[in-house]
């Protein structure tokens, strides 16, 4: 399974000023691509807002970073083209130590109407090796716990625990390992290992913990035991993988003969201009999104533009919902 890769982690994200300081400033990621949609549209970007992949509880966000649409597709979205402006309107924004070819990313998905999500306790923390983050969130006096000798504890805006080991790594991907909670760690790795074929790196019975990847130099994905279930709340998120496309089908039904969860069955997501991607959408057994797309089309969609941060400072001076929904006295709702 070498072939195969681990892409990115979804996030929802209710202040997105403050994520994007914390990523950018705090982190010292680079904004990859930022795109702006809606749910419901017409006319030329439609077959862009229309890719909610049927089974995903994601809004489309996710959908249309597999499709590849990148910003400029979405810059003729005006706020006056629809009876309410905040309404279905969304955001993704992909943010990173490098291009997602060699690194492990993070996408941004914001809802203009939504304030805040509700945590539970299925994402337990990302994990990066960077000293100059360190230094950058004692320059900021964005709060550090040391939790261990060399490694500090540190939230995102809305809570997303990050780890951060006081050392660099060079010509390496900082982002070392995610971790996800899990109520049966034997379970688990018999379906992460034994149906989507990851190696066992490290494994701690007493610890109820195990660190898993398909290869040295890839984010590792880390099992960590927890007792009385797996609550994913509204902010639960979805970790992508890549793997070679003519995998997928059987991918697909080795699943189905397993009686395993199949969120969005395989499908193929055409954009005008570029590749077609196909990807399908599984779930663990605690209920944790997993996609997987194919990688040869993915590498063409997922290459990094340039004018991403751009992008992303243009839209958030652009977004007027907090004002907004302060003028009509409404709250935006929480997820």
């Amino acid at each position: 399974m070498a072939a195969r890769r681990a892409l990115h982690f979804v996030f929802k994200v209710g202040n997105r000023f403050q994520t994007a300081r914390f990523y950018r400033d705090v982190l010292g990621m680079k904004v990859e691509s930022c795109s702006v949609a809606r749910l419901e549209c017409s006319g030329a970007i439609s077959a862009h807002c229309k890719l909610s992949l049927p089974g995903s509880h994601h809004s489309p966000a996710s959908a249309s970073r597999v499709a590849g649409t990148t910003g400029s597709d979405y810059t003729r979205i005006t706020e006056d083209s629809f009876s309410k402006p905040y309404d279905g309107k969304w955001s993704k924004t992909m943010v990173g130590f490098g291009p997602e070819d060699d690194h492990f990313v993070a996408e941004l998905t914001y809802n203009y109407g939504v304030g805040d999500y509700k945590l539970g306790n299925d994402f337990m923390g990302i994990t990066l090796a960077s000293s100059q983050a360190v230094s950058n969130a004692r320059k900021l006096e964005w709060p550090l716990t040391e939790v261990a000798e060399g490694v500090f504890e540190t939230e995102a805006p809305g809570g997303y625990k990050f780890y951060l080991q006081n050392r660099s790594l060079p010509q390496s991907d900082p982002v070392l390992k995610v971790t996800l909670a899990v109520s049966d760690l034997q379970k688990s790795l018999n379906y992460w290992c034994n149906l989507l074929g990851m190696k066992i790196y490290e494994k701690d019975e007493e610890k109820q913990r195990a660190l898993l990847g398909y290869a040295d130099n890839q984010c590792k994905l880390e099992l960590q035991g927890v007792k009385g279930g797996v609550d994913h709340a509204a902010a639960f998120g979805r970790i992508a993988f890549s793997c070679p496309q003519k995998e997928l089908p059987d991918l697909e039904d080795l699943m189905k003969r397993e009686n395993q969860k199949i969120l969005t069955p395989l499908v193929s997501l055409d954009t005008p201009g570029k590749a077609t991607v196909q990807v399908v959408i599984l779930a663990d057994p605690d209920g944790h999104e997993i996609c997987f797309v194919g990688d040869e089309a993915f590498r063409e969609l997922s290459k990094m533009d340039p004018e991403g941060s751009k992008l992303l400072d243009d839209a958030m001076a652009a977004d007027k919902s907090d004002e907004w929904f302060a003028k009509h006295n409404k709250p935006k709702a929480s997820g």
